[in-house]
This record gives structure tokens, C-alpha cells and sequence, in this order.
């Protein structure tokens, strides 16, 4: 799996969310150097769990998808003698 890389802008939104969370759900102030290292931080450690369950997600569906095809080319067998 590749790192995964934020816009400037998308890392600024991520910034201003933690930020938030720290002042409203912990009363903490945290910089924005603190802020981005927790997304790094975040992104190294936790983020491929997100990504495995988010790709074991995406296999079920196509599996469903692909069941649900052979039965639909199975309705379409024709009658034998």
C-alpha cells in the first residue's frame, strides 16, 4: 500500500476538525504542527485498518455482485432435450 497523500487543502480541513474536537470534546488547545502530526500519525498506524476492513467490504460486495450474475446467466440456459 502507497502512503497516502492530503492536499493542502484537505490536510487543512483535517487540521481545523481536530482542532475543534481538542478545544470542544477535551478543553485542550493543540497547534497545527501537533494537528498534522496526529493525522501522520493516524494515517501510518491506524490507517490500514480502515483500508483492510474498507477492501474486505468492497470483496463482499463484488461477490454478492458476481453471485448474483452467474444466477441471471444461469436464468438464461435454454431448455434441453
Amino acid at each position: 500500500m502507497k502512503d497516502i497523500k492530503l492536499s493542502q487543502d484537505q490536510t487543512d480541513r483535517m487540521v481545523g476538525k481536530i482542532k475543534r474536537y481538542f478545544t470542544d470534546e477535551l478543553d485542550q488547545d493543540i497547534g497545527g504542527f501537533e494537528a498534522e502530526f496526529l493525522i501522520e500519525f493516524f494515517a501510518k498506524e491506524i490507517g490500514p485498518h480502515f483500508y483492510n476492513q474498507a477492501l474486505a467490504d468492497a470483496n463482499r460486495v463484488f461477490m454478492e455482485k458476481v453471485e448474483d450474475a452467474s444466477y441471471l446467466v444461469q436464468e438464461l440456459e435454454k431448455p434441453t432435450i
